[in-house]
C-alpha cells in the first residue's frame, strides 16, 4: 500500500492517495533538495520503527517508508541490508545506518545532520 501524505508542524497527516504497493513517501514542510535520499524499511506495529520515523519528522526531512510485512519486501530489505532481519533498516544514500538505536547514536554524537547532506 503506498500512502502520500505531507506533514505540518501544526496538523495531522493528510491523507492524499492509496494503492497496493508497501511503499510510502513522507514529505515534511522543511524539505531540502540537496538531502540525500533516506529510505526506511518498517513494519504496522513497531516501536522502533516510529520511533525512527519521529526523529526524521522533527528534523523535517523526507524519506520512503517500506513496509516489509510482505515477504518479497523482506527478502529485498535483508539482501539490502546484509542479512539483517530486524526493523526498522535505515539507509541514507548509499549508507546502510542499521536501526534506530544506531540512528539516535549517530544524532547524538552529532553525525547525523551531516551524513543527511
Amino acid at each position: 500500500m503506498v500512502l502520500t501524505y505531507h506533514v505540518s508542524k501544526h496538523a495531522t497527516p493528510l491523507f492524499i492517495k492509496q494503492e497496493q504497493n508497501p511503499v510510502s513517501t513522507k514529505t515534511n514542510e522543511r524539505n531540502d533538495l540537496s538531502m540525500k535520499s533516506i529510505t526506511i524499511y518498517t513494519t504496522n506495529h513497531c516501536p522502533y520503527c516510529i520511533k525512527a520515523k519521529k526523529l526524521f519528522d522533527q528534523k523535517g526531512v523526507t524519506y520512503t517508508e517500506i513496509d516489509v510485512s510482505h515477504d518479497d519486501e523482506r527478502e529485498k530489505m535483508i539482501a539490502k541490508a546484509h542479512g539483517k532481519r530486524t526493523v526498522p533498516q535505515i539507509f541514507i544514500g548509499d549508507y546502510h545506518v542499521g536501526g534506530c538505536d544506531d540512528l539516535y547514536a549517530l544524532d547524538k554524537q552529532g553525525k547525523l545532520d551531516s551524513l543527511l547532506m
